[in-house]
């Protein structure tokens, strides 16, 4: 199945509201969270005074989360679930979820509590004035992360910051997919992702080779509290490996006064 963000298609479960679009789309990819989700999409709620739509991703009907998506779906009228069409997996969640999405900005949360509400206005804000992506950033000043295995937050860490001072991502945490993106350039663009959490750092850097404008915003993150995690280190690190060389590759090609290599567009 094609990986092309800028196909549109209608969310299957339920329909969208009526009306004109939101200015901004929230995806939410969930995997049997139960009512742990409505923390979240509660402070969501709370906390972002753009118009908004809040696309809670899930794999089949049986998750524990979809009762409370149907339950908070009449008292919160933002927030609608969507089945993942494409595939299991947390990555094909963040790929349906946008397609389903409306909004002129999208922007990817994680349904564990560990994003931080707060900033999203900022966010659309800096999207406004011109950003393509805008990235929430433990890692420049301000930012701060809380919890998380230490192995994980060291190679996290030691990968967006050579990325920055070393192969000119302009944000410093091109890894964490507290992202938002615009939705012109989400249309530019086909994902070729093919694990778990690598989509961020995959359209960080063709974003950055593509000459486009990325800002950021200092983020507090903090470690899930409940449940199980999804990240799955050994098992994605190669793909992160992938981008993390193109990204070096083409700040290479650019000292070298050669034009990056071209990035795959969307259809």
């Amino acid at each position: 199945m094609s990986g092309t963000s800028g196909e549109r298609r209608v969310a299957s479960s339920p329909a969208a509201a009526p009306g004109p679009a939101p200015t901004l789309s929230i995806v939410v990819p969930v995997y049997n969270e139960g009512e742990a989700v409505e923390t979240v999409l509660r402070a969501l709620t709370a906390a972002v005074t753009t118009s908004h739509e809040i696309l809670v991703v899930y794999d089949f009907e049986g998750d524990t989360t979809v009762p409370v998506i149907t339950r908070l779906a009449a008292k919160l009228p933002t927030v609608r679930g969507h089945r993942n069409d494409i595939g299991r997996g947390v990555l094909n969640a963040m790929k349906s979820g946008i397609r389903a999405s409306t909004g002129a900005y999208v922007l990817v949360s994680m349904a564990d509590g560990s994003d931080e509400p707060a900033i999203v206005d900022r966010m659309v804000d800096l999207a406004r004035g011109g950003a393509d992506v805008v990235a929430a950033s433990r890692y420049m000043r301000g930012g701060r992360q809380v919890g998380g295995p230490l192995l994980k937050r060291t190679l996290s860490r030691a990968a967006g910051l050579s990325l920055h001072w070393f192969a000119g991502v302009p944000v410093h945490d091109p890894t964490n997919n507290f992202k938002l993106y615009a939705r012109r350039f989400l249309d530019s663009v086909t994902i070729e992702s093919r694990a778990g959490f690598e989509l961020a750092l995959e359209l960080t850097v063709k974003a950055t080779l593509d000459g486009r404008q990325l800002a950021e915003v200092p983020t507090t993150w903090r470690d899930r509290t409940a449940g199980e995690s999804n990240f799955r280190l050994r098992k994605w690190l190669p793909h992160y490996l992938h981008w993390y060389r193109v990204a070096f590759t083409g700040r290479l090609r650019r000292l070298a006064g050669r034009r990056p290599a071209p990035i795959s567009r969307g259809r």
